[in-house]
């Protein structure tokens, strides 16, 4: 997903109080602006969105404040390359101490908050008008929860809107419309993270990480006592990849939860649900109102050149992921040819205890692998032709 999360928010009606909610949130935060949101009595399908966007990013602002709390701004958890926790952010002078349970509560309250937005975003029908001007330029986290915007703070700031591709200079904030189509977009954002979420929950990586933490503060101890701090060369710039694999290793290598795995395959079928009913109403449009994602008539107010196909070239990139996610397709393994593979939906529905080297052998995949129709990379490859190198940047804006 990069590094870019979604640019989202609202307003308070249609055309009345839009900029009012954007103002709401530059002045006070995403909490305040969720506690007037949800007291509203008979809330409009903009309201609605509204609410359930400030509840998506109140969930990340949540992960992010626990981040910061427990000292996990740089190092290993920014190397293991996910969601939110690959987000620069700050450094806390005085963290609270870290142990491995902080990451499994983090994802499973990421999963809770994605579950409070969901239904909102989801129960906004193609009748109903959403129609909200909102400067990306207004939305921040208060990461280090104390109630004032600070430098890097900024959605724009943290996410990094400059990530451009090959389009040349940083984008600045941007002043951007998000309508009825919309809200299918930020519900599909929504279930990706709650599938993330779930997969991680499932694993429980605390025992991994806390039995790594305490070997390396084992060997750090050893090392003064023999006056021979482990502080530069090779060895110290190995260290945090070297934790990082064993505890990636010591979390894939137990019995997940099958409830939670099935949870995540539901939720990023979700994902191609909603985006194939995002493309939809987007092609209905017929207005061209600083847009978020256009149709082929449309610019976004992003000023991103999207090309005229992207949206069925991405809808077939995401068939190909519901393939997959369905059995319909197969992964290939090496040890079997062009006819055979790994049915990933029987290893979501029915996890095994997973043993790495099994693997990768083969062994612990026998009970999934069978005949069929093998995965290829031909969409994504034209997706990738088509934006001309730049595939990393629209799939985080396409999800």
């Amino acid at each position: 997903m990069n590094r870019l999360l979604p640019l989202v928010l609202l307003a308070a009606s249609p055309a009345l109080a839009e900029t009012d909610v954007s103002t709401l949130i530059a002045t006070n935060g995403l909490r305040a602006a969720e506690v007037e949101l949800a007291a509203l009595a008979a809330p409009t399908p903009s309201e609605r969105f509204a609410l359930g966007g400030v509840r998506f990013l109140g969930g990340v602002e949540r992960a992010l404040q626990t981040r910061w709390r427990t000292g996990l701004s740089d190092g290993l958890v920014t190397l293991v390359d996910l969601p939110i926790l690959r987000l620069p952010i700050a450094e806390n002078p005085n963290p609270a101490p870290f142990e491995g349970a902080i990451i499994a509560a983090l994802f499973a309250g990421v999963g809770t908050d994605m579950a409070g937005a969901i239904p909102l975003l989801e129960g906004i029908g193609a009748d109903e008008a959403v129609g909200l001007m909102i400067d990306t330029g207004d939305i921040w986290f208060d990461i280090d929860m104390d109630g004032r915007r600070s430098a890097g703070e900024g959605l724009v700031d943290l996410v990094g809107l400059g990530l451009t591709g090959g389009f040349g200079e940083a984008l600045p904030g941007a002043q951007v419309r998000f309508d009825t189509a919309d809200a299918a977009w930020l519900a599909a954002y929504a279930h990706l993270l709650a599938g993330l979420a779930d997969l991680v929950t499932a694993f429980n990586p605390a025992a991994a990480i806390d039995d790594t933490l305490a070997a390396r503060r084992a060997m750090a101890d050893l090392n003064a006592a023999v006056g021979q701090p482990f502080g530069a060369g090779m060895g110290y710039e190995f260290a945090d990849y070297a934790d990082l694999a064993v505890m990636v290793v010591g979390a894939l290598e137990r019995q997940p939860d099958p409830a939670l795995t099935r949870s995540a395959q539901a939720h990023w079928l979700a994902v191609i649900g909603q985006n194939r009913l995002f493309w939809q109403r987007v092609a209905t449009e017929t207005d061209n109102a600083a847009e978020w994602i256009p149709n082929k008539a449309q610019v976004s107010a992003l000023n991103l050149p999207f090309p005229p196909d992207t949206g069925q070239a991405w809808l077939n990139v995401l068939k190909d992921a519901e393939d997959l996610l369905t059995g319909r397709s197969l992964l290939p393994h090496w040890r079997l040819g062009d006819g055979a593979g790994v049915d990933l939906n029987a290893l979501m529905q029915d996890p095994p205890v997973v043993d790495v080297l099994g693997i990768v052998h083969g062994m612990t995949l026998v009970p999934y692998m069978r005949q069929g129709r093998l995965i290829n990379g031909d969409s994504l490859w034209r997706f990738e032709q088509m934006v001309q190198g730049d595939a990393g940047l629209f799939m985080v804006l396409l999800n």
